[in-house]
């Protein structure tokens, strides 16, 4: 059984959404939160497997809650994804940063939102290749963020290093096997190798790695 936290302002939103995942025998919801603050509360006593978060609450927002919630390490086996009006949404980026598996727009059809909780809870990252290059193209273009490399950046090989900046790009695995010609075992080894050295939770930090390290070529 998958558990599921829900935390939005408002109370209409939480009903639609306990509705949709408590319509599948694998998901249950174990709490609601109207603010990030109750959202912490409630993710440090129910440890709930993935964590549905809006941005825009009273009090602490969604951001500072997924940073809480991440920065716990009590609740390394939670996930957060986050949801936003707008897939570009000046938030989003923050949010992957604090430690958010990805995002979702709050039009997002029900299946793929339930698509999204069973793939996110396997410890995979909800950011498609299409939607990271729109991420990283936006944010690389202000001129207020400068590149902070990583501290554990020098313990990347030179392939590794390649490897992340591909991932930064917003490559599969297999678009990077192919671009590297390489296997895609090869590739994924890579990039598993890369989150290993870095402390990445999933492929969606991976980014956000690369993108602050100055890996990702504009």
């Amino acid at each position: 059984m998958i558990t599921v936290l829900l935390a939005d302002d408002q109370d209409l939103v939480r009903i639609g959404l306990r509705a949709l995942v408590e319509s599948e025998d694998d998901l249950a919801v174990v709490g609601e939160a109207a603010d990030g603050l109750g959202a912490v509360e409630l993710a440090r006593r129910e440890r709930p497997d993935v964590v549905l978060m809006d941005v825009r609450m009273p009090g602490v927002d969604g951001i500072e809650a997924t940073r809480r919630i991440v920065a716990d390490s009590g609740l390394a086996g939670t996930r957060v994804i986050v949801l936003t009006t707008f897939e570009l949404d000046e938030y989003v980026f923050d949010a992957l940063r604090h430690g958010a598996s990805g995002f979702l727009t709050k039009d997002t059809r029900p299946a793929e939102l339930l698509r999204a909780i069973r793939l996110v809870a396997e410890g995979e990252a909800l950011l498609s290749p299409s939607v990271t290059r729109r991420v990283v193209r936006e944010f690389a273009i202000r001129p207020a963020r400068v590149p902070r490399p990583h501290p554990q950046l020098d313990a990347l090989t030179d392939r590794e290093r390649e490897v992340v900046g591909l991932v930064g790009e917003g490559l599969s695995n297999a678009e990077i096997a192919e671009r590297l010609v390489v296997s895609p075992a090869t590739a994924r080894t890579h990039v598993s190798r890369a989150m290993v050295k870095l402390g990445a939770r999933d492929r969606a930090q991976l980014v956000v790695f690369a993108y602050q390290s100055g890996l990702v070529v504009s």
